[in-house]
């Protein structure tokens, strides 16, 4: 059947003529991209000759379908909009039967036979679901980052899937802000690297592969930056800070060879990002050569109309002069402002070029020839293939091990953890038998009924070694809107309808009657995520409650965190002997969090945001300048007309790159093999790590350098360098990082990209708080 469409295609697309296609690798491995609009250009401009202005238009079309997740617009009449060749591609359908039906209209039964693209949001996993992508940039493993992606893509594409909304990777310093639970923390090298690593992992050597998709960078740019940590709110700031600490994880993205980007919500110098030229055209194509194409967020252009940029054709217009390709959920009968509803008559209006929109869909075109679908409209719709692709055990022992590397060990006071497998053991807390909680949020094709809840996980692996006793201990939270509002998207946990008063009785009940307490506490899923902002970033205080009294039983207490964000815990610090952070682990959240509590797994989770002490500090960040009046050394003290604060300690209470192993490190002194270099040299920097505790285990390796005198303001510390190592009890490793000119380099006041000579210091260690440092000097 495919062929037999294809020829049709083929007849009807007259004047094509074929060419032959030089394989994708030369294009995604690109380091400095380039257009590559000459591989496709003879043949999309074949097509763009006989489309009408409805199908050009068509082409723009990302209309909302299947299970929306945000945003309150549906698209009408998809079905006959598809045969009339006025939609582009479509998101969100899970139902690979559904997809191959679709399809089959659009190229049997549409004029010219163009396929279309459908994306989904597959953010950490399609089925087989990894931790939030906070969670998991906390492993700081690369290779381990780029394997998820892969594995979502393969599940993904297996099940109709050609085109996913990530890797998203706005650098954000605030924790209030929900959607911190989708990136890669607060740090621009870190969050290049893991950009790097999941456009690999998505799109691996070839678009055109059955097995990967085309990845979407998102939100460009400074969405992470909104003001007052408040969705979709304004964001403000320098070009200066702009290029040195928010766009590089973007920059790396786009290097990688990412085939498409997403315009944010907010605004930048004043101009939304989805109708801003310097942004979409002048930055991203001709300076950082991006040769994709660029969706909007959902609704996004419609939105421009309340940030005050005009009516529905100066918006549309904006956007598309822009170089704003494809209008995402649009397409709607309420949304004027959208491609379909004004672009044609905009035309006739003079606001904009015939030319215009042939630009965009010729990038559109491009794309859906990257991806193989004129050669194979149907490549992504094999049912074999999902059937023994998807969800498979592999896949799922492996969402196990990454559940466990992602997690962050914060307390270990007296060397509680791990367990002993034996006793008895009281599992309490909200979240122990909230398996739909899980996976976490923006987990759209997870299966949340099959992820395994912490209390399931420890039945099944100690199950017949420990005697394992429950309760519930409280609700969420005492207010009844707010549960309401972080338990959507079918993650109810049902409210017990028990008073507050009996709930703790009855788990101070089972606390006695064990040897160890596992208190399973913190935040529902969808506590962050999009439009889950908050101005309390505690532990809900019916839990602190629960918490507290627990710990006066005298029993040993491990507190299980579940979280999206950083969290205040200055009193969980403080009280409690043993902390956990496990995010939101994925689909094998229980078996995940089992092996770290029982050994099996020794932590070695690093934290990639600051944990504040409140949220007065906000926002808070281990890379930060100098004021004229620092504190200095006198940290933890408060000193008169210095900047500090008169009721809280300026630092953090858990910094960037923490986190704890069940073994201890200890490190060596800093050894430079010189200390100047010149432009054209290198300088290596080495340090011998000891495991000089009990256990085998791995630690993050971290390599931080200040720049001492620059022509602008430089950071007290930024990393530049890291590695994770493995090491046997007693083992010791020489551990060497090569700096080179391009690690010193930063955006000057002229935006030139330099490395200015002169001093810096060199620190390496478990955290950001490292104090072990040498010196060097770049000489001219």
């Amino acid at each position: 059947m495919t062929k037999t469409i294809l020829k049709n295609i083929k007849l009807i697309i007259v004047g094509i003529t074929l060419i032959t296609i030089p394989s994708c690798e030369t294009v995604i491995k690109n380091k400095t991209p380039k257009t590559t609009s000459n591989l496709y250009k003879q043949k999309v401009d074949s097509i763009i000759n006989i489309m009408t202005i409805d199908e050009k238009i068509g082409q723009l079309n990302l209309p909302a379908t299947g299970p929306i997740t945000t945003g309150s617009s549906k698209s009408t009449g998809v079905v006959k909009k598809i045969e009339e060749g006025k939609i582009g591609g479509l998101f969100n359908i899970k139902d690979i039967k559904n997809i191959y039906e679709i399809q089959k209209i659009a190229v049997e039964k549409s004029r010219l036979g163009i396929p279309l693209i459908f994306g989904m949001d597959v953010i950490h996993g399609y089925k087989t679901t990894f931790p939030i992508p906070l969670g998991l940039s906390c492993s700081w493993d690369m290779e381990l980052i780029e394997k998820t992606a892969k594995i979502a893509a393969d599940e993904a594409s297996a099940n109709g899937i050609n085109w996913t909304f990530s890797p998203m990777v706005d650098i954000s310093r605030d924790p209030r802000w929900g959607r911190v639970s989708e990136g890669g923390g607060e740090d621009p090298y870190l969050g290049g690297k893991i950009a790097q690593a999941m456009v690999n992992g998505y799109q691996q050597d070839s678009l055109a592969a059955e097995y990967t998709i085309m990845s979407c960078v998102k939100h460009f740019a400074l969405y992470g930056a909104s003001e007052a940590g408040r969705d979709y709110n304004t964001v403000d700031m320098s070009r200066i800070k702009m290029y040195n600490e928010y766009l590089p994880p973007y920059k790396a993205a786009i290097e990688e060879g990412a085939g498409s980007v997403m315009a944010s919500f907010n605004e930048i110098d004043g101009i939304p990002a989805t109708g801003n030229k310097w942004l979409l055209t002048d930055l991203l194509r001709e300076d950082w050569g991006f040769n994709g194409f660029v969706v909007s967020d959902y609704t996004g252009i419609y939105e421009m109309r309340a940030h005050g940029m005009g009516d529905e054709f100066d918006v549309t217009t904006l956007a598309l002069k822009a170089g704003l390709d494809m209008d995402m959920a649009g397409d709607s009968p309420n949304i004027a402002a959208s491609y379909t509803n004004t672009l044609k008559e905009a035309i006739n209006k003079g606001k904009i070029t015939i030319e215009d929109i042939d630009k965009a869909v010729a990038r559109i075109l491009t794309a859906k020839y990257k991806l193989g679908l004129f050669e194979d409209p149907y490549k992504y719709c094999n049912v074999k293939r999902a059937e023994n692709q998807t969800y498979t055990q592999v896949n799922r022992d492996f969402a196990r091990l990454v559940g466990a590397e992602s997690t962050v060990l914060l307390k270990n006071e007296n060397q509680l953890l791990p367990l002993k497998k034996s006793g008895t053991i009281a599992v309490i807390g909200p979240l122990a038998k909230a398996s739909n909680n899980m996976p976490g949020t923006w987990s759209v094709s997870t299966d949340h009924a099959t992820a395994i809840s912490v209390w399931d996980g420890l039945e099944q692996t100690v199950g017949n070694q420990v005697n394992l006793l429950y309760a519930k201990g409280s609700n969420i939270t005492k207010d009844l809107a707010l549960e309401k509002r972080v338990t959507m998207f079918g993650k109810d946990i049902p409210r017990d309808e028990k008073t507050d008063k009996q709930l703790l009785n009855e788990a101070l009940s089972i606390a006695k009657k064990s040897d160890v307490i596992v208190a399973t506490i913190g935040e529902t899923s969808e506590f962050s995520g999009e439009s889950s902002s908050r101005t309390n970033i505690e532990i809900p205080q019916v839990q602190k409650d629960l918490l507290q009294a627990l710990l006066k039983t005298g029993k040993p207490v491990v507190l299980v965190l579940f979280t999206g964000r950083p969290l205040t815990l200055v009193e969980e610090s403080e009280t409690v002997p043993a902390i956990l952070n496990v995010w939101f682990p994925g689909s094998e959240a229980g078996l995940s969090i089992s092996d770290v509590l029982f050994g099996d797994v020794n932590p070695s989770g690093k934290l990639t945001m600051t944990f504040p002490r409140n949220v007065g500090q906000v926002p808070l960040y281990y890379n930060h300048k100098n004021t004229g009046r620092p504190l200095g050394n006198n940290e933890g003290k408060f000193e008169k007309f210095k900047t500090n604060y008169l009721d809280v300690r300026n630092e953090s209470l858990y910094p960037f790159g923490y986190g704890l192993s069940y073994t201890t490190f200890e490190y060596g002194e800093i050894k430079l093999d010189k200390t100047s270099m010149t432009n054209n040299d290198t300088i290596n920097v080495s340090v011998n790590i000891t495991n000089t505790g009990n256990y085998d285990g791995k630690e993050v390796v971290q390599l931080y350098i200040r720049d001492l005198v620059g022509t602008i303001t430089r950071p007290v510390k930024e990393l530049k360098a890291f590695q994770k190592i493995s090491l046997k009890k007693g083992e010791t490793k020489t551990v060497t990082f090569t700096i080179s000119i391009e690690d010193l380099k930063f955006y000057n006041y002229d935006f030139d990209f330099v490395a200015e000579s002169g001093d810096f210091e060199v620190f390496i260690g478990t955290d950001s708080n490292t104090t072990l440092q040498s010196k060097f000097t770049l000489t001219e």
